[in-house]
């Protein structure tokens, strides 16, 4: 077994690997221990999976040679899929908070060549003997700082410090500000700094708006209603208030989703889907979806609460104007609020909005959610041949499809859904009755 860079650019519909991938794949054959600083959205990701299969030794592909920790689940499962997509053969297991410990562990039991998880899951797997450690000689740790950040410097320190035939380390991050701990073993390090590029600076426009009242509420409404139905991420500091800043947007007409750390797994899964699919075009959540979340053509950044930190301000702009596409970070200040010092005068320009705005359209598609995925063997041409012969619908009818290990979110035209519904109430999918129903 072997892989090319081609084949895996050609199943990935990449043309060409970028600036910072070629340079990471060179740094990363001359030295063991390496640190990337890449803006979000310029293609880590792939800047560190190639130099691991650099390092896998592919007759043994049934030893757990690498192990890549990451902050949050979102970050662990997009990894995952990229690696599946990359047609390496090899097999990645991912491991994090929120998951069924038992489907983990049976999946370890083939040890995969490659793990990706978060710091609590993978201390509990170590710990119980779930994960071959004494094989794994790389480690990534992706958006370390982050994990930091989280507190999961004690869980991180434990990963780390229980391998003990690690030979090659590579961290990434889109910030420079983070002391690195002893643990680490960082002490002697190539450094790759592709932050600050002009290319990145130029496609994001920095605006701010000042609200008349100290509820912003009012003002959000209207800017996302000047707007129109472009991709928008809406930043609020607390949970509570992204699900009140939701509603009230809900309550005003405009259809959104709101996305948090203590929403239930099948309930975040199905708030990114309806956001990726173009059901909703607003998402409104807290600093939890400034990092990992790859969503392309998101045009707008809306910071509803002012960030804490510049770092915090980078990683929500991060979103958008990703690779060549442009975006717009837009601050909602209260009248007793400023612009934050770390935002260079002359960077930032003040907006005012129209006296009357408009509702944006309704999107033209909605979700289905079907209670049945990978686990079950399902998968996407099985789901498209299924709408298609039960549900009477066309190609150009089926949207984005997502299936999970045990359930699917599907986009389908908004105008059709009623009907298929009725018309697939009592079909089966691989002779198997299972729920269908618009995603909630």
């Amino acid at each position: 077994m072997s892989y090319s860079i081609d084949n895996i650019l050609a199943n990935l519909k990449i043309e060409a690997l970028n600036e910072m991938q070629l340079a990471s794949l060179e740094a990363n054959k001359a030295n063991d221990n390496v640190m990337l600083l890449s803006a979000t959205g310029s293609g880590k990701t792939l800047a560190f999976l190639l130099p691991v299969l650099e390092q896998l030794d592919f007759s043994l592909v049934n030893t757990t040679q690498a192990l890549i920790v990451v902050p949050s689940r979102e970050l662990a499962l997009q990894i995952e899929q990229v690696f599946r997509s990359m047609g390496t053969g090899l097999k990645i297991t991912a491991c994090y908070g929120g998951h069924k410990r038992e489907i983990e562990e049976n999946s370890l039991l083939h040890p995969p060549a490659l793990i990706v998880g978060t710091p609590g899951r993978l201390a509990d797997h170590i710990r119980r003997g779930s994960i071959t450690i004494g094989t794994i000689h790389t480690l990534v740790l992706d958006e370390f700082d982050k994990s930091l950040e989280l507190g999961f410097q004690e869980e991180v320190g434990f990963v780390v410090s229980s391998l003990g035939g690690l030979r090659k380390r590579l961290l990434t991050s889109a910030t420079e500000s983070v002391e690195m701990p002893d643990f680490l073993g960082m002490e002697q390090h190539t450094l790759l700094n592709f932050i600050n590029g002009e290319d990145a600076e130029n496609a994001l426009t920095l605006q701010y708006l000042v609200s008349p009242d100290k509820d912003k509420a009012d003002t959000l409404f209207r800017l996302i209603c000047a707007k129109g139905d472009r991709h928008t991420i809406v930043f609020c500091n607390h949970r509570d208030a992204v699900e009140r800043t939701s509603n009230i947007l809900h309550e005003k007409g405009v259809i959104n989703e709101f996305y948090h750390g203590a929403m239930e797994q099948r309930d975040r899964e199905s708030a990114l889907s309806k956001f990726r699919n173009g059901t909703v075009s607003v998402l409104v959540t807290t600093d939890l979806a400034s990092r990992g979340l790859d969503i392309p053509y998101i045009r707008y950044i809306i910071h509803y609460h002012l960030p804490h930190t510049p770092e915090i301000f980078t990683h929500r702009n991060g979103r958008t104007a990703r690779m060549e596409a442009s975006g717009t970070a837009i601050l909602i200040l209260s009248p007793e609020e400023t612009v934050p010092e770390y935002i260079p005068a002359g960077t930032i320009e003040e907006i005012h909005l129209p006296d009357t705005v408009v509702l944006p359209k309704k999107p033209d598609w909605v979700t289905l959610y079907v209670d049945a995925g990978k686990k079950d063997k399902v998968n996407k041409v099985d789901i498209v041949g299924f709408l298609a012969q039960k549900g009477g619908l066309k190609k150009e009818d089926i949207g984005l499809i997502e299936v999970k290990d045990f359930c699917s979110f599907v986009a389908i035209r908004r105008g059709k859904a009623t009907h298929t519904l009725h018309l697939i109430r009592n079909e089966r999918i691989k002779n198997k009755k299972v729920l269908i129903e618009i995603a909630r």
